[in-house]
């Protein structure tokens, strides 16, 4: 007779797998809650302490720990000086283990006290999934219920093999080094360690992508399970699944519609970078300044907004061809309409408000850059030149500080009442920027308008092209060594300028 250890916290399907391994003639060891619900089903089981001859002791910390346990799931059975040692201390052979571990993520979602979550971590549990994962050869190692039902296959039909072994060795490595990497950093947090010296990141899978940037890369989506909820968080509606571009995209858009709390806003984006944003008191109009900013580039592109969508606008949506529409709601009407797309994903976003993760992380091939999300706005609004801004244009730099952040740098954003005129970003050069957004714009009218820079002006050309072609206040971080040329200028234009602290490089 084979035998089976079990002991789980997640006991969906236990009792039906536990009857499954009775009937192929297994004897099962358990322990306490888990023999517990065993035993209720009528499931003969044999108690650790009956196999240890040591009863589980310190409130259940210590009772797997045993030479009897490891040492049953341990040894070699093809290694002669393994097999005359278990004999000698009488040991048996363990020859499936099904654990899985006590539920440290969900106590960590609940917000419990550090006591409770000191008790949330298993100690015997990994150490039985790490022997039983380690000798796979002798030892099947099931930690996933998922998994039930393919193991019983396995065993039933006599196709027990090295590689259906193998991989669940690889899942219970996979369960026990998340397991470890969540409670490494709940600790750094408790210890204030925000870069700590080993950065311990775990990553679930949620779903695979169609692929990557371009077609012949793979590409999945990952959540971070420390995060307990992200700005992603949506339900899809309607559409074509999501691509690897469509979240990198959307992600901008959100996070972008985030910084307007309390204003209706619309923000188009393409090409991970804004092309089209405005405000304005109701959401039909907030969406028809964006477009109109740029109709050229909307197409095709992604639109995020903060309001509830209604039949006028989805009409006026579906007349372009978008890839996402995001909001927190939908008027019945307004979904309907935006379902006549069948391809248009429908996203309903869940809360507009998080900001919760902590690290912005980029990997470079084996280098990886962490650095903190780039949460902050404006440090002041200091006015460098004789002349100050006027209330309105105050409130245009405010908006255009608040788009520029998103857009690749060197970015440049000319904004006026609220809505985008012009958006020049991802260049070498900050003068090469703003001529492109200008000359890319010829239509527009820049007069009374104000431009908003992610950097310092390194010359006063800038704020010379700027001043030509209508622009009437700048807003910009300031730092520069040269930032004096700049003010200047704008003094002898009688130009106001505002200085914010802060820079929003975008790379």
């Amino acid at each position: 007779m084979k035998r089976a250890l079990i002991s789980v916290t997640n006991k969906a399907g236990i009792v039906e797998f536990a009857k499954e391994l009775v009937a192929l003639d297994f004897e099962i060891i358990s322990t306490g809650g888990t023999m517990a619900q065993l035993v209720e089903h009528g499931i003969a089981c044999k108690s650790i302490d009956e196999v240890t001859n040591f009863p589980e002791m310190l409130d259940g910390r210590v009772k797997t720990l045993h030479p009897l346990i490891h040492g049953g799931l341990l040894y070699r059975r093809d290694l002669a000086s393994h097999v005359e040692t278990v004999k000698e201390h009488g040991i048996e052979a363990i020859d499936l283990v099904c654990v899985n571990l006590y539920e440290f993520e969900k106590a960590l979602k609940a917000g419990k006290p550090m006591e409770d979550m000191i008790e949330n971590i298993d100690i015997g549990g990994p150490s039985m999934i790490r022997s039983a994962a380690k000798n796979f050869k002798d030892v099947l190692i099931v930690t996933d219920p998922s998994d039930y039902n393919d193991v019983i296959e396995v065993l039933k039909d006599s196709k027990d093999t090295y590689e259906f072994r193998l991989n669940l060795a690889y899942k219970a490595f996979s369960a026990t080094g998340s397991y470890d990497a969540i409670i490494s950093r709940y600790f750094a947090g408790v210890v204030g360690d925000s870069y700590p010296e080993t950065l311990n990141l775990t990553l679930k899978k949620t779903d695979s992508l169609r692929y990557g940037e371009n077609s012949h890369q793979n590409a999945s989506n990952y959540v971070d399970p420390f995060v307990q909820h992200t700005l992603l968080d949506y339900d899809q509606l309607h559409g074509k699944e999501i691509s690897f571009n469509n979240v990198n995209d959307l992600y901008g858009a959100v996070a972008l519609v985030r910084e307007f709390d309390g204003q209706v806003v619309t923000a188009a984006i393409k090409h991970s970078t804004p092309c089209g944003v405005a405000i304005d008191k109701t959401g039909y109009d907030s969406y028809m300044k964006a477009y109109n900013a740029d109709p050229q580039s909307i197409f095709g592109g992604i639109v995020a907004v903060n309001y509830e969508i209604d039949e006028a606008t989805a009409i006026e949506m579906n007349k372009t061809f978008l890839e996402i529409v995001a909001a927190p709601s939908f008027s019945e009407a307004g979904l309907e309409v935006l379902k006549k797309k069948k391809n248009l994903r429908i996203l309903k976003l869940k809360d507009l408000s998080v900001r919760e993760a902590k690290y912005d992380i980029k990997y470079l091939e084996g280098k990886v850059l962490v650095q903190d999300i780039n949460d902050q706005m404006i440090q002041e609004m200091n006015v460098v030149t004789n002349k100050e801004p006027n209330e309105a244009q105050l409130s245009d730099m405010e908006f255009g500080m608040r788009v520029v952040k998103f857009v690749k740098s060197n970015a440049i954003c000319i904004v006026k009442d609220g809505v985008t005129l012009a958006i020049g970003g991802g260049q070498t050069s900050r003068i090469w920027a703003l001529e492109n957004a200008i000359h890319n714009n010829p239509d527009k009218d820049f007069t009374n308008s104000v431009l908003a820079s992610d950097a310092f002006f390194p010359f006063n050309d800038c704020a010379k092209v700027a001043h030509e072609a209508g622009v009437s206040a700048i807003i910009q971080p300031g730092g520069s060594v040269r930032d004096q040329d700049s003010i200047d200028y704008c003094n002898e234009h009688d130009l106001p300028m505002v200085f914010t602290g802060y820079r929003h490089f975008r790379h």
